[in-house]
């Protein structure tokens, strides 16, 4: 896949992220701030869609029998299309009727999941499937920072169409967007991976000859090729990583917005385009990094475990930032705060997906999609825990007479010392740089054996 193919994969992600960020931020603080609801209940709802995404496993591996990603992709994108303006109108409902909208509500969840997980999946294993070695960093670096770049899009464009705030103009707007997205979708994905599937083979070939071609006897049996996956422990390690630094990630994620505008007075326009500031951060961490530290997949100043390990320190501190803020009320600068945070997370972001394109790729052809999928699975435990956390927190503190302010600072500290936890977790993952992170097939098979 080139460059070109590469930029198409970018552009389903970022329609992906633009449906998820209105339904993780956007309709979570209108539940906790307008409605007045429990921040429990978008922490539940939030974590069941990322329960749903424990069957990324399954996706992938199903998208590698059928040799094909792009049906599971088109057909994840409208589930997902789908589950958005569900949840929009569920949360419309609640006004209502708090019981009706919330049966509503879960179902447009699980949909949520389910469309992320399929499409999600698909999408990685088909660039670790069909990017040469030599581009699978930067390529899942480009994916990535496309993906932000729609949230920020979105964020900032829904924001400003949601103010004057009512109901009705969050339907419209989540209806607009998920409708977009699913037509962006499809004219990206138009011929993209028939074109990639024949440079893969005609690359293939010429590397491995016909008695060394991958044996794919096995692909049939899910367990035993998440096993091989699980046996490796560059994956094991990574897997680990991967679910502590989502779960210090995902803490503060629904309890942002509800912050601003709590403690700061912020309306739901202008809390979401806060969230969309967070995000231009993470873009700009991620440029930051593939500017200064990468020239053609490979690491130039320090390693990507280097690189991983800051972005948790400065995360960490970034959070403790923020619990100052809590403290100091609507005099604090929060923007250039929360932008802080996001470089910080930003920084850390793309070193782990260095490393994932990386891992992803090595092992037989095949089996990206597991591997993807075992990651992706972690990914969706850790914010699954880690949404619930902070929103039951809060909740917990708040019932026994702690002032809201001091809640959320509480929140803030414990993310920060998991932000620690991950870095410390980051220097025992061997070191993943450029080519010395690559292994081809012909290693991987002397591993099994020998295994």
């Amino acid at each position: 896949m080139g460059w070109l193919g590469i930029f198409r994969m970018g552009l389903v992600q970022s329609c992906l992220g633009a449906i998820v960020v209105l339904t993780t931020s956007t309709i979570n603080r209108v539940m906790v701030v307008e409605l007045m609801l429990p921040a429990m209940l978008p922490g539940i709802l939030v974590g069941l869609h990322y329960v749903i995404q424990l069957s990324r496993p399954c996706f992938g591996h199903a998208s590698d029998q059928l040799g094909r990603r792009t049906p599971w992709i088109i057909a994840g994108m409208t589930v997902l299309a789908i589950g958005g303006v569900l949840a929009a109108t569920a949360t419309a409902w609640m006004a209502e009727s708090t019981l009706y909208g919330t049966l509503l509500a879960v179902f447009a969840f699980i949909l949520i999941g389910g469309g992320v997980g399929a499409a999600g999946t698909s999408m990685l294993a088909m660039l670790a499937a069909h990017v040469p070695a030599q581009r699978r960093a930067a390529a899942g670096s480009i994916v990535w920072i496309m993906m932000i770049t729609g949230f920020v899009i979105t964020a900032s464009t829904a924001g400003a169409f949601l103010d004057p705030f009512t109901t009705t103009r969050l339907i419209q707007v989540t209806a607009c967007v998920a409708a977009i997205a699913w037509v962006v979708t499809l004219l990206a994905l138009a011929g993209v991976e028939r074109s990639a599937a024949q440079q893969s083979t005609t690359r293939t070939d010429e590397l491995n000859p016909p008695d060394q071609q991958p044996n794919q006897e096995d692909d049939g049996d899910f367990r035993t090729a998440l096993r091989e996956v699980w046996r490796d422990q560059d994956a094991k390690h990574f897997t680990i990583f991967v679910f502590v630094s989502m779960l210090a990630y995902s803490t503060q994620d629904l309890i942002l917005e509800p912050f601003a505008g709590s403690v700061f007075g912020m309306t739901p326009g202008e809390s979401t385009q806060l969230s969309g500031l967070q995000n231009a951060g993470v873009l700009l961490g991620m440029l930051l990094v593939a500017v200064i530290a990468t020239r053609g997949g490979a690491t130039r100043w320090g390693s990507l475990r280097t690189w991983m390990v800051s972005g948790c320190v400065a995360s960490s501190a970034a959070l403790l930032a923020l619990v100052l803020a809590a403290q100091a009320g609507p005099s604090w600068p929060l923007a250039p705060t929360v932008m802080a945070l996001g470089v910080a997370n930003g920084v850390f972001a793309v070193a782990a997906i260095g490393s994932m394109m990386a891992l992803a790729g090595s092992g037989p052809k095949g089996k990206e999609g597991v591997r993807m999928g075992l990651w992706g699975a972690a990914q969706a435990i850790a914010f699954a825990i880690g949404g619930f956390f902070g929103t039951m927190l809060y909740d917990l503190l708040t019932f026994v007479g702690i002032s809201g302010a001091h809640a959320y600072a509480s929140a803030f500290a414990i993310e920060a010392s998991i932000f620690l936890w991950a870095a410390f977790l980051a220097t025992s993952i061997p070191q993943l740089s450029g080519g010395g992170a690559q292994r081809d097939y012909k290693t991987y098979q002397v591993w099994k054996v020998t295994s």
